[in-house]
């Protein structure tokens, strides 16, 4: 069997991921193109993120790929997650992973619906309220060009009905249906997430209908085609791999995932501790970058791309992820975790080893932090949708 090593899966990150300073994309879309997706569900990540693999960067060029240009979208995706992905690659997202996200998100929301007493008591009723809610919703959203929840709410009054949310549970709660509404329509690739209210770390967003943000719409994908394109696009940017790990990431079963490889041409490769899988015409070895250092930011593709991650964060997990399994701010040098880094009550970048990494990794760090202070230009950073690590709450307090 073929064997490729941590050394050779280090070098092909630093490339394919855009981390090694001669790899680094010329603009957003390339940035996240070659990641597949930017995680979303933090704002400020998607802008760290693509700056992280950009030679140049800054808020009003990712802003624009976003909003005006729209070569960039936001939609709900693998693992019931948002991401940015360049718009060509939407559709496959889409089909692939959005597609049964928004199959759960219906049932959920009838469920949510009927414990509230809403509808005439049976499940068609409580189904016809919520097709009329929805007709509602996407007449709004069409009306205004673009809306936020609370103000969808105060257009019809089925949008501003509270539904409760985990009744008899300590943390209860009332939301307005509108709310849930978008986002089961964003699942079904109807509503798009636009500017946020508030600067670009908000997470507050104005909404507007796909048919409006994208006058063409996303094309329509066989669901077993998109899976397997995702399947092999997923192998030529995080492989070699186990196939565990492309179920992991792209939150679908055991069987979906060995259906979506059969059509793409792999190779068992002995990666050391385990056997995975890489392109069969990805065999050749690629070569070592100039060494190299990277602040990733909390939620980064790159250590969200893998469920298996030794290879490269070696005992440093404990440290460095939340209780629910989401990384913070990481070190990187040389293509695995060294460290971490958080904002200080001043706003300052400070980072702290895990390991000895020697002056040459510790200057080439000490660039990156200044490289990224320059572009935050004082933006202060908020752990959102995660809970902060325990290096974050360390650093935090010096």
């Amino acid at each position: 069997m073929h064997g490729i090593g941590v050394e050779q899966r280090r070098a092909r990150l630093a490339w394919r991921h855009r981390l090694a300073a001669e790899a680094r994309a010329a603009d957003p879309v390339e940035a996240a193109g070659s990641m597949l997706a930017l995680h979303g569900t933090d704002p400020s990540s998607v802008y760290l993120s693509a700056w992280a693999r950009m030679t140049d960067g800054s808020v009003a060029g990712v802003e624009r790929a976003l909003y005006e240009d729209r070569t960039l979208i936001r939609l709900l995706a693998m693992r019931r997650t948002v991401f940015v992905t360049p718009l060509e690659l939407a559709p496959v997202l889409q089909a692939a992973c959005s597609r049964s996200v928004a199959v759960r998100e219906r049932r959920k929301l009838l469920k949510i619906l009927a414990d509230s007493g809403i509808g005439d008591g049976d499940e068609a009723g409580t189904e016809q309220w919520l097709k009329g809610a929805e007709e509602a919703a996407q007449r709004a959203l069409e009306a205004r060009g673009e809306a936020t929840a609370s103000e969808l709410a105060g257009d019809d009054p089925r949008l501003a009905v509270q539904v409760v949310l985990a009744p008899g549970k300590k943390y209860e709660g009332r939301q307005n249906v509108s709310s849930r509404l978008l986002l089961l329509m964003a699942a079904e690739g109807r509503a798009v997430r636009g500017r946020p209210r508030g600067s670009w770390t908000s997470h507050q967003y104005r909404w507007s209908s796909l048919s409006r943000w994208c006058p063409e719409g996303l094309a329509e994908l066989p669901i077993a085609e998109a899976e397997t394109e995702l399947a092999r696009r997923w192998l030529h940017t995080f492989g070699p791999a186990p196939a565990e790990d492309l179920q992991w990431w792209a939150g679908w079963t055991k069987t979906q995932t060995a259906k979506a490889l059969v059509p793409v041409a792999t190779t068992e490769v002995d990666l050391g501790s385990t056997v995975g899988l890489v392109l069969s015409d990805d065999l050749e070895d690629v070569p070592a970058p100039e060494p190299w250092a990277s602040l990733l930011p909390a939620l980064d593709p790159t250590p969200m791309g893998w469920k298996q991650r030794e290879w490269f964060l070696g005992p440093h997990g404990p440290r460095l992820f939340d209780r629910a399994g989401n990384i913070g701010p990481s070190v990187w040098w040389n293509g695995r975790i060294v460290g971490g880094w958080a904002q200080d009550a001043d706003g300052a970048i400070v980072c702290r080893y895990l390991e000895d990494v020697g002056r040459d990794a510790r200057t080439a760090v000490d660039r990156e932090a200044e490289r990224l202070a320059g572009r935050l230009g004082g933006t202060r950073l908020a752990a959102r949708t995660r809970g902060r690590t325990w290096l974050e709450e360390e650093l935090a307090g010096k």
